[in-house]
C-alpha cells in the first residue's frame, strides 16, 4: 500500500509541484492551504497520514504553530514532518527542529534529494 503524504503550503504552485513529484514516486497525496486546513485534513483523513511536508510562512496558522499542534497530540508524536520553506536562516531551522520537525529543507529543494529524504523518513 502506498504511503500517504500531507502537503501544507499556502502557495498553490508549490503544493501542485510537490504533489506532482510525490505522486510520480507512487505516494498518495492530500493538500492543505495552511495550518488550520492541514489539521483539518490530518484529522479527517480516511487513510492515516504517513508524513507531512509543511511550509512555515502561511496565513491563519503558520507552519511552526502547525507542527507544535501536531506534536502535542500523542497520536502524531512520531509522524515524520518535513519543513519546506524559503526561510533558511539558522534560527528558523533551529525553531523548526526544536518543535519536532524531522527534516528542514530550504526552497527550492532539489526533487531527487527531497524524494530520497522522504523515503528515508518513511523507512
Amino acid at each position: 500500500m502506498s504511503k500517504h503524504i500531507l502537503i501544507v503550503d499556502d502557495s498553490k504552485t508549490v503544493r501542485n509541484l510537490v504533489a506532482f513529484i510525490m505522486k510520480k514516486e507512487g505516494f498518495r497525496v492530500t493538500m492543505a492551504e495552511d495550518g488550520f486546513d492541514g489539521l483539518e485534513k490530518l484529522y479527517s483523513a480516511e487513510e492515516p497520514v504517513d508524513l507531512i511536508i509543511s511550509d512555515v510562512n502561511m496565513p491563519r496558522m503558520d507552519g511552526f504553530t502547525f507542527i507544535r499542534t501536531v506534536r502535542e497530540q500523542e497520536t502524531y508524536r512520531d509522524l515524520p514532518i518535513v519543513v519546506l520553506s524559503t526561510e533558511g536562516q539558522e534560527k528558523d531551522i533551529q525553531m523548526g527542529m526544536s518543535l519536532g520537525a524531522n527534516l528542514y529543507m530550504v526552497k527550492p529543494a532539489q526533487p531527487d534529494k527531497m524524494v530520497k529524504n522522504i523515503k528515508m523518513l518513511l523507512g
